[in-house]
């Protein structure tokens, strides 16, 4: 007699089931989020033409699509080393904007040598970002604090403080505009002579070297991988388990912080109120569906940046409010989240006599 079923998780996965669950759940989301757009009155063909055709096939596009990609591969390799020890960040932004001001001091303050500005404007705004972070993973350890609600709270308060600051000290008195100073030329990263790509690519690309290095082959990296699997466990082997996860973490606020330092010299050139918004959503959707895969990240990153390269034309000549394209863009990480569930679990029918 039929008695009902049970979700059973699978004790090993082949690689071709999970590579066949990812693919469908990413072409299931792409499809619905298609639907969603054509349903706002965007014909099927100019929705092919702006994602595929002008996002990724042309010389202007693809430029466009590196550039939004860059800081997409930075918080998303944050957001997936954090993940790599079990702490969820979802502070991204606040440690996106300490690095933002952090770089921001050292260029209106002309912090150095010039021939050295653009280093410690970089290394500045990984030490802020690290800092900040530092304060979740300090509370979390010694008062069990959880790190989803301090991350999440230091964010707005890091807001705040960007807020303060354009509003008082780093105005543009120029303007009038609440923005810091434009940066002299010695403060922005170099033009690639490809449209707007800069010279924060080869920033973005190192870091996928060294993370992929850290997560893969280093010791570091796999006592992070039984760190995530079985804290209790790895700390009962002997496993630095403390000393695992500080630099995971503080690795991740860096990288954070590195992109808001990014951002504000190679794109932005000045300090804004807009510029750490949508961050956090999008590093969590890239950690996410690059399951924290360093190389993984470059790719979904690169995606990624094609959505939101389309986005921008979406909502500039069709109309199409931010709002939809979040919710494209949660369409597909949850369909990709759901897919996954197929591969990680099996259906198994329970018989009772």
């Amino acid at each position: 007699m039929l008695d009902g079923t049970l979700l059973l998780r699978r004790q090993t996965v082949p690689g071709w089931l999970r590579g066949a669950c990812y693919t469908g759940g990413l072409v299931f989301g792409l499809g619905l989020s298609a639907v969603l757009l054509v349903s706002m009155g965007i014909a099927p063909s100019d929705l092919f033409q702006e994602f595929v055709i002008q996002t990724f096939m042309t010389y202007q596009g693809l430029g466009q699509t590196v550039t939004a990609a860059t800081p997409l591969v930075l918080v998303g390799l944050g957001t997936a080393l954090a993940m790599r020890v079990r702490f969820w960040n979802i502070g991204i932004e606040g440690q996106l904007w300490c690095g933002a001001m952090a770089a921001t001091w050292v260029a209106i303050n002309d912090i150095g040598p010039e021939s050295l500005r653009i280093p410690l404007m970089m290394a500045a705004a990984m030490i802020a970002g690290l800092l900040w972070i530092a304060i979740p993973l300090i509370l979390k350890l010694w008062w069990s604090v959880s790190e989803v609600i301090s991350t999440l709270l230091l964010g707005s308060i890091a807001f705040f403080w960007v807020q303060h600051m354009l509003f008082g000290a780093w105005r543009d008195t120029t303007t009038g505009f609440a923005t810091s100073p434009s940066f002299d030329a010695a403060e922005r990263l170099s033009l690639l002579g490809w449209e707007q790509v800069h010279g924060g690519i080869w920033i973005a690309l190192t870091a996928v070297l060294v993370c992929t290095w850290l997560t893969g082959v280093s010791r570091l990296g796999l006592q992070a991988k039984a760190v995530g699997e079985n804290m209790r466990a790895a700390k009962a082997a002997g496993l630095p388990v403390l000393t695992t996860i500080a630099v995971f973490v503080l690795g991740s606020g860096a990288l954070c912080g590195l992109a808001g330092a990014v951002i504000t010299a190679g794109t932005e050139y000045r300090l804004s109120q807009s510029l750490g918004q949508g961050y956090l959503f999008s590093g969590i959707v890239v950690a996410f569906l690059a399951r924290a895969n360093p190389l993984a990240v470059l790719v979904v990153a690169f995606a990624l940046g094609g959505i939101t390269t389309t986005g921008g034309v979406l909502k500039v000549f069709y109309g199409v409010s931010e709002a939809v394209v979040l919710m494209a863009q949660g369409i597909v990480l949850l369909s990709v989240l759901a897919a996954q569930l197929f591969a990680d679990y099996r259906l198994s029918e329970r018989r009772l006599a």
